[in-house]
């Protein structure tokens, strides 16, 4: 069987331990970099010598162009373009969650930083309120922000930034990592970007007391989006689970035996399709 990983870091050590376990059980397993060459889908892939699996882990525009162009000549991609790009979108996002009914915090969306100046539209709630970019991405734009003087701060740099203006969740100040690869959880707790307790103030939870409920909860969102490898991020408002954050194939690192499922899922969705 051949696998292709879509991605710029093949050394990232999910993708490196899943391609071992899938060579050692004499698999062929090759790395593509969406952004190389010009970005024509042709110039990388030949349409009649298709990889069996292919994994997207790149989240860029030409990574989406590659996965399309794939997925037209009968290719199966794991997680599909579309429901990767959605997932870039956390207007979207938030919009499909709330539908749903997935546990999110109120989500505005703006055209523009520059546009939450206005008195029209400044944060209904009050603050502190989270602003981010509209584009989830590497170095986007996460922030908190507690008045006036830090929007107006944070849109000297971010004037033109499309952006989601989400309602500031009261929390912990502990991240829980849900990642889900088909269906198996796997779990780590991190002090939290934002509102994280002073070092010392509070030991971290454990990863084996997180409810059932909560596991429930990111397996339910999977279903909602029609994701095969994904993470939820969780933060814990007075005993119940906010999601914050829903990401496609994110960076998994940590638990043990998530390259053995991601390794499984490619044998067995190659063999589906």
């Amino acid at each position: 069987m051949r696998v292709c990983l879509l991605t710029d870091k093949p050394d990232h050590p999910l993708l490196a331990a899943t391609s071992a376990a899938l060579v050692e059980a004499e698999h062929r397993v090759t790395f593509l970099n969406p952004d190389t060459g010009t970005g024509s889908p042709s110039e990388l892939v030949t349409p009649d010598d298709l990889a069996d699996i292919y994994l997207l882990k790149a989240h860029t525009p030409r990574a989406l162009v590659l996965a399309r162009f794939l997925e037209a000549h009968g290719a199966r991609v794991v997680n599909s373009a579309a429901v990767t790009e959605l997932c870039q979108d956390r207007s979207r996002t938030a919009a499909v969650a709330e539908g749903a009914g997935l546990p999110m915090p109120r989500t505005r969306t703006l055209d523009a930083l520059s546009d939450a100046l206005h008195a029209a539209e400044r944060p209904e709630s009050g603050y502190p309120i989270m602003v981010k970019s509209r584009h989830n991405r590497r170095a986007d734009l996460v922030a908190r922000v507690d008045g006036p003087a830090e929007l107006r701060d944070l849109a000297v740099k971010w004037s033109d930034e499309p952006v989601v203006l989400q309602e500031f969740v009261a929390n912990s100040g502990w991240d829980h990592k849900l990642w889900v690869i088909a269906g198996e959880v796997f779990a780590d707790v991190r002090p939290a970007p934002v509102g994280a307790p002073p070092d010392g103030a509070r030991s971290a939870p454990l990863v084996h007391d997180l409810p059932r409920s909560w596991t429930r909860l990111a397996l339910h969102t999977g279903e909602v989006f029609g994701l095969d490898v994904y993470g939820v991020d969780v933060l814990d408002r007075e005993g119940a689970p906010v999601v914050v954050d829903i990401n496609a194939f994110p960076g998994i690192r940590g638990p043990k035996g998530a390259p053995a499922a991601l390794a499984a899922l490619a044998l067995r969705c190659s063999l589906d399709g």
